[in-house]
């Protein structure tokens, strides 16, 4: 019951980022041809870890389905506090 109060450190390797990165701009651009939201349909996936939220078209749902879910919620965080918060 201590370890409760004692925080995790995660580190993410550069290759996985610049991977990710690449994963999510195909994937939104996909989406957008497609003409889905692609915020709303990313945060679906990520929420449930149901690929059925992105499309098929442009092997979009294998691009997603390659990187953890986590992965993807860390590089969108980095990316926004990297842009707006640090900015």
């Amino acid at each position: 019951m201590g370890e409760i109060h004692r925080t995790q450190f995660v580190q993410n390797e550069p290759e996985t980022h610049t991977q990710v990165s690449v994963i999510l701009e195909r994937v939104y651009a996909a989406l957008k041809e497609k003409g889905y939201n692609p915020i709303n349909q990313v945060v679906g996936y990520i929420m449930s870890g149901d690929p059925t939220y992105v499309t098929s078209y442009d092997n979009a749902r294998s691009l997603i389905m390659k990187v953890e879910r986590d992965e993807l919620l860390e590089e969108l965080m980095r990316y926004y506090i990297e842009n707006k918060l640090e900015g």
